[in-house]
């Protein structure tokens, strides 16, 4: 009886790994470490994100309807006042907005305050010297104040406005009144959802080639489709 052995089949083995990790990376990232570490930064990112994101998008909506489909939310109760001058009188616009900061228990350190110079102006046929005229503007996210003084007056006249908790919302989205700490402040918002895209990206292509390629493939289509639909609209 004749018999006939058979060598023993092997397992198929796997091609040893290369110096590199996933594609780009090196070999101390190869084990998901860095996987690891984009989904803690894009949980961390996206955390401070979701906080700002709650003002800066239900803003974000009321202003996208300030034009069409308006949305009745953001008010502002505005009154005019004449404030008679003090002995002496403010001697120039800045002057002029420090007093009247005091009198109507406002900030007006970052006030804009011009001076328009005289001129003759012509009306019923009749020139007249129409004296300087000082303009002093205010505004901060609750509140705003315009003021104008012709010079000669014993009076100024204030335009005042207080708004609504739906317009310091707003106010607060465009900056209104507000320093570079709140303008650095809402940079972080933009800068985290751009690190959160690039982040979340990474994290669906789990580095594997053909997500990386499907993903630089759609990235870039989109970028194309914004720069011909920006020439368009520029032409």
């Amino acid at each position: 009886m004749n018999t006939s052995t058979q060598p023993p089949i092997k397992p198929a083995t796997r091609p040893p790994k290369t110096n590199g990790g996933y594609l780009f990376l090196p070999k101390r990232l190869s084990r998901g470490a860095f996987l690891k570490w984009l989904r803690h930064t894009h949980a961390w990112i996206g955390l401070w994100g979701a906080a700002l994101g709650l003002l800066f998008g239900f803003s974000g909506i009321l202003l996208n309807h300030r034009d069409i489909m308006k949305i009745p939310a953001a008010k502002m109760e505005q009154k005019e006042i004449q404030l008679p001058l003090p002995e002496p009188r403010p001697a120039d616009p800045k002057a002029m907005a420090a007093w009247l900061g005091q009198t109507l228990n406002m900030d007006t350190d970052h006030a804009r305050a011009r001076r328009e110079a005289g001129k003759v102006v012509t009306w019923n046929n009749t020139q007249f010297q129409q004296p300087p005229l000082w303009q002093i503007n205010v505004r901060n996210p609750q509140r705003m104040m315009q003021a104008e003084y012709w010079e000669g007056n014993a009076f100024v006249s204030v335009k005042q406005g207080e708004g609504n908790v739906f317009s310091v919302l707003t106010n607060l989205h465009k900056g209104t009144g507000l320093g570079v700490s709140w303008v650095l402040l809402a940079d972080t918002l933009a800068g985290g959802l751009i690190v959160l895209s690039l982040t979340g990206t990474l994290l669906w292509t789990r580095l594997h080639g053909r997500r990386l390629a499907a993903a630089g493939l759609g990235l870039g289509s989109l970028s194309l489709t914004v720069f011909f639909a920006l020439q368009a609209i520029g032409g």
